[in-house]
């Protein structure tokens, strides 16, 4: 669905710039590897690939302060109500970014994020626009290389030809899944965040699918090099744990 354009957006998402990157400000290689640098300490990284109007991940980091999130999203209209949901928030623990995802190697490092997040995102039901899917193998070894391992993905959709499409993908690309679930709000989970798409199809009756997919050290070499970056991390002190 097409969003009406608000172009008071453009000036007024200014008032967040201290955790948001918006359209007219640059990212890339300037931040690429340096995201604890940024957020000030080492902890986990979960990056939520299509943020929306931001529910989920204002959720996420309310309940989780020790874990970094990042959220993207293009359209800056829509990131413009998360960021104010975060600020209302007062959290601390996120950024969000204006950004393309097809370009997501370029403002990530190997081994930087821990875990992914895909809620309700397009599902290019043309077959000629199979590739454009966020859970097509070409997309899943974007996340392979920038995912610690193990790392994880987690995916929620309402749309089950989207969701068998990307169970198939995960096979295709080796990669493990569990935890699927059909009717995810059947199960009654205590642990689920809903986003905004979320709350308002559920009503509906519509099935939420989602399943976990994990990513493994595929070979030795990728093993051994996962176990010397965490030999470069610095190590925190007692007194510095202690001032966080």
């Amino acid at each position: 669905m097409r969003l009406r354009r608000k172009p008071w957006v453009d000036e007024a998402i200014h008032e967040f710039d201290d955790f948001v990157v918006s359209r007219d400000q640059e990212i890339g290689e300037e931040k690429k590897g340096k995201w604890a640098e940024i957020f000030g300490r080492q902890a986990p990284l979960h990056v939520e690939l299509g943020t929306g109007k931001g529910d989920f991940i204002s959720q996420m980091a309310e309940r989780h302060p020790e874990i970094n999130f990042i959220g993207i999203e293009m359209q800056q209209d829509v990131l413009y109500s998360a960021a104010k949901k975060i600020a209302e928030k007062e959290l601390k623990n996120v950024r969000l970014l204006v950004f393309d995802i097809n370009h997501i190697e370029d403002i990530f490092a190997e081994g930087e994020v821990d875990r992914f997040y895909i809620n309700f995102c397009d599902p290019w039901p043309k077959k000629r626009h199979a590739k454009r899917r966020l859970t097509h193998v070409g997309f899943l070894e974007k996340y392979r290389r920038l995912l610690k391992k193990p790392g994880e993905l987690h995916f929620k959709t309402d749309n089950r030809p989207l969701f068998d499409f990307s169970l198939e993908q995960f096979a295709e690309a080796g990669l493990k899944v569990q935890d699927v679930s059909y009717d995810l709000h059947a199960e009654n989970r205590p642990d689920n965040i809903m986003t905004e798409y979320e709350r308002k199809f559920s009503g509906f009756g519509e099935k939420i699918n989602r399943c976990e997919v994990i990513f493994e050290a595929s070979s030795a070499s990728e093993a051994s090099s996962e176990n010397e970056a965490k030999e470069d991390e610095p190590v925190e002190s007692k007194d510095e744990k202690k001032e966080d």
